[in-house]
């Protein structure tokens, strides 16, 4: 059996701006994303925390150092600037694979500056 696990997590990352006229996806500053172990285009789900919006896009590199969090195409219909969201990434693992992951969970600040990492608690 297969189960499908967290393995990224970006908490309470505030959007920098919505560009309706893009073919998609959502931007992410890269140093960000390796800090959340998140590939760029790699699939993930947003959530939003202001409307209560999901969907799931793709992660498209910013610059490093950027801070941005930007929604693209029909996704910036989903959110605006400065709405707080939570990104995520799953992978399908084995059983095994799975009692083993540690997921890399980077909580954001204000500022988009990363203010906590966090992953598998001990014990579990």
């Amino acid at each position: 059996m297969n189960r499908i696990m967290l393995i990224g997590k970006i908490h309470t990352a505030r959007l920098t701006s919505c560009e309706i006229e893009y073919e998609g996806s959502m931007e992410i500053d890269v140093d960000i994303l390796r800090e959340a172990g998140i590939l760029p285009y790699e699939k993930i789900l947003v959530v939003n925390r202001r409307n209560g919006e999901r969907l799931e896009t793709y992660a498209i590199p910013g610059p490093g150092g950027s801070k941005v969090f930007c929604l693209n195409g029909p996704a910036a219909l989903k959110g605006k600037a400065g709405d707080i969201v939570t990104i995520m990434a799953f992978a399908v693992l084995t059983e095994a694979e799975a009692a083993a992951v540690e997921p890399k969970i980077v909580v954001m600040n204000e500022n988009n500056d990363i203010a906590v990492r966090k992953g598998r608690k001990p014990g579990y």
